[in-house]
């Protein structure tokens, strides 16, 4: 157990922040999930600019490596160019 009342503060907003980061972070794979599945390329394109949006967020906050952001937003913009 924490001994000084800052460790005991950083105890309680790690746990926040913890808790921010998974949500963000799992609602960025659903929404990947759902532009896979998308066979409309207008709708795909939509998606596309949001989601790139929600990697770029994740990678600022170092929730997920900037190499994996930018490899991500690669694989689904070839993804989107693909459809018809």
């Amino acid at each position: 157990m924490a001994n000084h009342k800052s460790s005991l503060k950083r105890i309680r907003s790690n746990a926040a922040k913890r808790l921010r980061n998974r949500y963000q972070a799992k609602t960025t794979r659903n929404a990947i999930k759902k532009l896979r599945t998308t066979t409309s390329k207008e709708e795909a394109s939509q998606l596309l600019v949001k989601v790139i949006s929600m990697l770029d967020r994740l990678a600022k906050k170092h929730v997920i490596h900037k190499h994996k952001a930018s490899n991500s937003k690669s694989k689904l913009t070839k993804f989107v160019n693909t459809l018809k």
